[in-house]
């Protein structure tokens, strides 16, 4: 169609509505839809090119690494060290932040990532997918850890890829929530959803049902009622969704509603959540709030926390607005009890 916008139309038609916009941050964007395609294409591939299964090695946060969490680290590093727009990278791969080699030009942003979300989904052909965060950076100045830790609030844009039946990229820049579905026959992520809205009320929750014994009280009790159905208190029966891949449930949620919770729960008081809060929650929560939706730790709002280190993990409990601030309620009580 004659009257398709490209991602890299659209980006550029919001920035020169910006008073000193230089056109570096469409570069940078480009660059990091250029690593997604890439991505794309080896997950695709998958056994065809030998790229499925266990590496044999572990993360930095003790986890197992598949062959493609390194191979798409790698991917998004070689796609942004070169380019002159960062002044560093953080990735859920490796414990420092990245620094940029010394022949390349350094520039004005950050950006952290999670290259392959949902990896563990990988060997069983469901759905993965890349988030990304993007922060301004001191120019002139070597970034240190403390220049990643950012309030989430502090984010210039937020995004995540999903790989699936289609490749789709979701993002940000603080004006709403807009959806580009990657057209393979062109090479180029075309917008196909526009102005994304989560609806403010649900029927539907995603959460890990095996982790119900370590639940606190006010989680417990928001999802006792769900189940109770429209005998309940709420007088409505629910769906229970869970997919086990952060950018899945999240898409699902902006198309359709419903509520993900990864609480914390008490069998680790030293760990606080599951998910990673500078490069998973902190742009999820970037892109629900754009799109109308909630986010918090159930104590705190997510975009509100000030990080303590790069690889921090924090419950996350997001969606629609309505529901989150029911289960934010049943946490207040719970302390005044």
């Amino acid at each position: 169609m004659d009257d398709q916008i490209t991602l890299t139309q659209f980006i550029i038609e919001q920035q020169r509505g910006l008073p000193g916009a230089s056109g570096t941050f469409t570069l940078l964007l480009n660059n990091i839809a250029t690593a997604c395609k890439q991505i794309s294409h080896r997950v695709n591939r998958g056994a065809l090119i030998g790229v499925l299964g266990s590496a044999g090695t572990e993360n930095v946060q003790g986890e197992v690494q598949k062959k493609l969490d390194i191979i798409t680290h790698e991917i998004m590093v070689k796609a942004l060290d070169w380019s002159g727009h960062l002044g560093g990278m953080a990735s859920e791969e490796i414990d420092a932040p990245i620094k940029i080699p010394k022949q390349y030009p350094k520039g004005k942003y950050l950006v952290l990532f999670d290259p392959l979300d949902g990896s563990s989904n990988i060997d069983i052909n469901l759905t993965v997918g890349t988030i990304f965060s993007v922060l301004r950076c001191r120019e002139g100045v070597e970034p240190e850890t403390e220049d990643f830790l950012r309030r989430g609030s502090e984010q210039v844009c937020a995004g995540f890829v999903l790989y699936g039946p289609s490749t789709m990229l979701v993002l940000t820049t603080g004006n709403g929530v807009n959806g580009f579905t990657l057209d393979p026959d062109i090479g180029e992520f075309i917008l196909t959803h526009h102005n994304m809205r989560i609806p403010e009320e649900t029927s539907e929750f995603a959460i890990n049902m095996s982790n119900q014994r370590f639940w606190e009280p006010p989680v417990k009790r928001y999802v006792e009622e769900c189940l109770a159905g429209e005998d309940g208190p709420r007088g409505k029966n629910f769906n229970m969704r869970w997919i086990a891949s952060l950018v899945a449930d999240v898409y699902r949620i902006l198309t359709r509603g419903g509520v993900y919770l990864y609480p914390y729960d008490l069998r680790d008081p030293n760990r606080a959540g599951r998910l990673r809060l500078l490069y998973e929650a902190n742009p999820m929560a970037f892109i629900i709030e754009q799109a109308g939706g909630a986010c918090s730790t159930g104590t705190e709002r997510m975009l509100d926390i000030k990080p303590q280190d790069i690889h921090q993990r924090i419950p996350l409990i997001f969606g629609s607005k309505k529901e989150v601030e029911r289960i934010v309620g049943y946490y207040q009580q719970s302390s005044n009890d």
